[in-house]
């Protein structure tokens, strides 16, 4: 009896650390996922770039340090390797090509431009997405790092390897920085 009893709490424990090391494989599977959906939408960012470069070329034609810091900055994106490198070189870029897009406003043909219209429009679309990709993949990694910490099933997660997902985080301090607003009517 005592037998039949220890056996059957062997395999309950055996049935348990299976249950929870499934449930820390399909986490982890949905944090690789989550990845995969920001890298889908930074490369259709990337992709768009040298169309919006391109196009915007002839009527900047005294602006090329910038169009240079932008291309620089979109190809080093493109190497980024793991979040905290990829959330770094990114930051860059969004920087450059605000700076792209704020020196457009002053050209009156670029503002007027369909074509420069449309990958403005498109880099923004795409941007939005980046944002909510972003949010799902810390979301999802979060819930996997708990999962990981949390005893006992932490001690399955160090018994087979499972480490911690990076997050997404704001590494620009300009980017961190709150947005002065004046809504005063001065001239």
């Amino acid at each position: 009896m005592i037998l039949l009893v220890l056996l059957g709490a062997v395999l309950l424990i055996i049935v348990w650390v299976i249950s929870k090391y499934n449930s820390l494989v399909t986490l982890r599977a949905q944090v690789e996922n989550g990845w995969k959906q920001i890298d889908v939408q930074l490369k259709r960012r990337h992709d768009l770039i040298p169309n919006l470069v391109n196009t915007v070329k002839g009527f900047m034609q005294f602006e090329q340090d910038t169009l240079e810091k932008v291309i620089q900055a979109r190809n080093a994106a493109t190497t980024a390797t793991g979040v905290a490198d990829a959330a770094a070189k990114e930051s860059v870029l969004t920087g450059a090509l605000g700076k792209l897009f704020a020196l457009a406003e002053a050209y009156p043909n670029l503002k007027s431009n369909e074509n420069v219209m449309q990958l403005q429009e498109e880099l923004s679309s795409t941007e939005n997405k980046i944002g909510f990709a972003r949010q799902f993949y810390n979301d999802i990694a979060t819930k996997y790092n708990i999962a990981t910490q949390v005893f006992p099933v932490n001690i399955i997660a160090n018994m087979f390897g499972f480490k911690q997902a990076e997050l997404f985080q704001v590494t620009d301090a300009a980017e961190r920085a709150v947005p002065n607003v004046d809504l005063s009517l001065k001239k």
